[in-house]
């Protein structure tokens, strides 16, 4: 298979990439072609679907081998799953799936046609092998189980940033960044109150601790 597109997102890294789709749906991402595939005939149709399925490569995660068992985030990391029983990154084929919101089809730039989708959890300039719509009858299963991941994440951080800093930001992007930090980026076993942490984001890097429920944004810095 070969890419027949990109992602271009907020995040250069995958440190505070939220760990699903969709979980912040102020995300705005774009789609851009590869030469090969800049056809607007190919989309013909598309406007009439409001979300996506991506199918992407973990390309931060190339490896030469894999583990048939894993540790979840979801988990603390601390109790191996089957990997076929998980999403996790470190797969056979590092192939990943998500599902995002379709807000614009441009067909005329000077990259060709694009599409801008909202709550994608992909890293900037992550590789697309295709694209599908999303069918709601046949796609959603509300009846369906979700295992160890059947309920939502645990309650959300109270998120502090002072306003100066928080005027550092695009305005475009602000909500989208307090709604990724409020997801809590860390990873799940880490618990160190006094550890400074920071991330990519749109152009920016944001540092920030975590006390008691509270994640306090301490820098921002432009990069």
């Amino acid at each position: 298979m070969v890419p027949i597109a990109h992602i271009r997102s907020d995040f250069p890294s995958k440190f505070g990439v939220p760990r699903q789709a969709g979980l912040v749906e102020e995300l705005r991402a774009s789609i851009v072609f590869e030469p090969d595939y800049r056809i607007a005939e190919a989309l013909r149709g598309i406007d009439g679907f409001s979300h996506l399925w991506l199918l992407w490569e973990f390309s931060q995660n190339r490896r030469g081998s894999w583990s048939p068992t894993v540790r979840p985030p979801r988990l603390g990391g601390n109790k191996r799953l089957g990997v076929f029983a998980t999403r996790s990154p470190f797969r056979p084929n590092p192939i990943g799936l998500s599902c995002v919101k379709l807000e614009q089809v441009a067909l005329s730039t000077p990259e060709g046609p694009i599409l801008h989708v909202s709550g994608a959890d992909l890293v900037d300039g992550t590789p697309i092998f295709d694209i599908k719509p999303y069918v709601p009858y046949t796609d959603c299963r509300p009846e369906a189980s979700g295992g160890f991941a059947g309920t939502a994440p645990a309650k959300e951080l109270a998120v502090e940033i002072p306003p100066e800093l928080l005027a550092q930001v695009p305005e475009d992007r602000r909500e989208a960044l307090l709604g990724v930090l409020a997801q809590d980026p860390r990873p799940s076993y880490h618990a160190d109150p006094d550890r400074v942490y920071g991330f990519g984001f749109a152009g920016s890097e944001v540092r920030f601790t975590v006390r008691d429920g509270t994640l306090t944004v301490t820098g921002i810095i432009k990069t």
